[in-house]
């Protein structure tokens, strides 16, 4: 799955939460103003790379989110480990357990939920 551009990825998180938009509908939602032509660019691109869909409603085109949050997500996750974790996903564990300041509580969850993965 190809990478998102900091637009493309805006347009889709709009898609993500609000559903089918039209074009006028998707500017309103846009984090910081965008003009039409940057918009319907970002659009096209997004369609060409097959991440949304459109569909022709009167006069209006309507977009829709074809790929997945969850999944986008697994893929950048993947595209992380790979790039900066030397493949593995446990040294982007470690790295983020030691970075982030975690109470005691999240550490214990984090053991339960090993505990299960062990488990099962």
């Amino acid at each position: 799955m190809p990478r998102f551009t900091p637009g493309e990825l805006a347009v889709m998180q709009i898609l993500w939460d609000q559903g089918e938009l039209k074009p006028s509908d998707l500017q309103k939602y846009f984090p910081e103003p965008i003009k039409n032509p940057a918009l319907r660019s970002y659009l096209g691109i997004l369609v060409e790379k097959g991440h949304i869909s459109r569909r022709k409603i009167g006069k209006a085109y309507y977009y829709k989110a074809i790929t997945r949050r969850h999944s986008a997500f697994r893929s950048t996750v993947r595209e992380i480990v790979d790039a900066y974790c030397d493949g593995s996903a446990k040294n982007l564990i470690l790295d983020l357990i030691r970075a982030e300041k975690l109470s005691e509580d999240d550490l214990l969850e984090l053991k339960r939920l090993a505990d299960d993965r062990k488990q099962n």
